[in-house]
């Protein structure tokens, strides 16, 4: 009779136990999830502002090329010179 009370006392505190644990996981997939949307959002702002920069960047480039002081500090190499007058010619025969 003893062992069978000492049996029942040890199946019940390890039902509690795993009560226990099975919150506290639960609790703590609800943090996982909290923080996976929280970087999912953060990535897409970041994404975003990229693309921004990247916009800007592509502007300012196309501003300084066209600048006759950073011509005169940094010409066009003789490839640069080639493939541009390619692509001014191939626009031409485009328009025709």
């Amino acid at each position: 009779m003893n062992t069978l009370i000492k049996a029942d006392i040890f199946f019940f505190i390890s039902s509690v136990a795993t009560v226990v644990l099975a919150v506290l996981l639960s609790v703590l997939l609800v943090y996982l999830i909290k923080a996976g949307r929280n970087l999912y959002k953060l990535s897409e702002a970041i994404k975003s502002d990229f693309k921004e920069t990247e916009e800007f960047v592509s502007e300012l480039k196309q501003r300084l090329e066209g600048n006759l002081v950073f011509r005169f500090f940094f010409p066009l190499s003789q490839r640069w010179r080639r493939m541009v007058a390619k692509d001014d010619s191939t626009k031409d025969s485009d328009q025709e």
